[in-house]
């Protein structure tokens, strides 16, 4: 990974989000600058299981130029390491181990967040992935299931093995998406691991970006919902950081933007194309791009269920030329707790005689 790690600036990644960065999305992110690394949908692991075709198409087919990470979700070694077999077939840039899904159905099954219950299991699966993995190895991880206080004994875990990386959503697995995040451990995890640190969580704008930056003193950071509201967010952080431009864009941007998403993923229906269908594929996306927007967008969009409906709906309120504002509501399940990260920056800012974050 730290070959990947600009000179100047954090390493920018899309994060993994199941059914949300597939292919069709890794195309549109990339027209709007994009991550400088992605990691694919989890791959589901279990004896029997077979790597899923369509995920497969984000590394057989990437269009970014751009190194694609895959990411693998589960807890039976020996498939495990059967897929890694598999995976190393492909042009991987590294093997993903997933430590992080809240999911209830994954955690269930001692998957994703649900195996830091069981840092014993972890420290043997970690173990036995490294030996056999030839190239980049990087995890991805909460920093405890129900208590930030159980990320002191995971570092000891994450510390014995030889990782090329490591992710850190600084929410448990109990708090899900639904509180202010915990930056104080991913900071203890940059002054603890040899490898680069990746933060990730709460990152809904640049002034977020930059104080996650500040607090972690991370290498790298990940954004997930923040960037699906937000896809030029990618340029905009790169610009804070002094490289690139500064994206400014206006309701009509945003709009090209759905419909660049409509279009990719309506492609990629196997069956006889139904545009009721291709309205609830896209409610994942918009349940995240309305927000900050006006109440009754997110109101209504979420509603309709005809395609001539749903772009009635989205003209009406994005055919403007008003620049769009720069965070979400934090009302919402979908965004929570990012105003701790602003008003911590702003009393320090405020000690320091300095402009607060706009």
């Amino acid at each position: 990974m730290r070959d990947f790690l600009p000179p100047n600036r954090p390493l920018l990644a899309l994060a993994p989000m199941q059914d949300v960065t597939d292919l069709p999305f890794m195309r549109v992110m990339e027209r709007f600058g994009g991550p400088d690394v992605y990691v694919t949908e989890y791959f589901r692991v279990y004896e029997n299981s077979r790597l899923k075709a369509y995920i497969l198409r984000s590394i057989d087919e990437n269009p970014t130029g751009k190194p694609v990470f895959a990411q693998m979700i589960g807890q039976d070694i020996p498939s495990l390491l059967r897929s890694v077999r598999e995976l190393e077939e492909h042009p991987v840039a590294g093997i993903d181990l997933n430590l992080g899904c809240p999911a209830p159905v994954v955690c269930r099954k001692d998957a994703g967040g649900g195996l830091l219950r069981k840092p014993a299991k972890v420290d043997r699966i970690l173990g036995e992935l490294r030996q056999a993995i030839a190239g980049r190895f990087t995890v991805k991880t909460r920093v405890g299931y129900e208590s930030p206080e159980e990320f002191e004994g995971l570092l000891e875990v994450f510390q014995r093995h030889r990782i090329d990386a490591l992710a850190i959503h600084g929410r448990t697995v109990r708090e899900r998406y639904q509180s202010p995040v915990h930056p104080d451990c991913i900071r203890r995890a940059v002054e603890t691991l040899t490898c680069p640190v990746i933060a990730n969580g709460n990152i809904v704008d640049v002034d977020t970006g930059r104080a996650v930056e500040e607090r972690t003193g991370a290498a790298g950071l990940m954004l997930g919902r923040g960037a699906i509201r937000n896809p030029w967010l990618f340029d905009q952080l790169r610009s804070a950081f002094g490289d690139g431009t500064n994206p400014r864009p206006t309701g009509k941007d945003l709009l090209s933007y759905i419909e660049q998403l409509w279009e990719e993923t309506a492609r990629e229906q196997t069956k006889a194309y139904r545009g009721d269908r291709q309205v609830q594929k896209m409610k994942r996306y918009l349940a995240y791009i309305t927000q900050g927007l006006d109440p009754g967008f997110d109101h209504e969009i979420l509603r309709a269920s005809e395609e001539g409906e749903f772009f009635r709906i989205c003209r009406r309120y994005l055919s403007h030329d008003h620049p769009l504002p720069g965070l979400p509501q934090e009302t919402s399940r979908r965004f929570c707790g990012f105003s701790d990260l602003l008003s911590d920056i702003s009393s320090r800012a405020t000690s320091l005689n300095l402009p607060s974050p706009s």
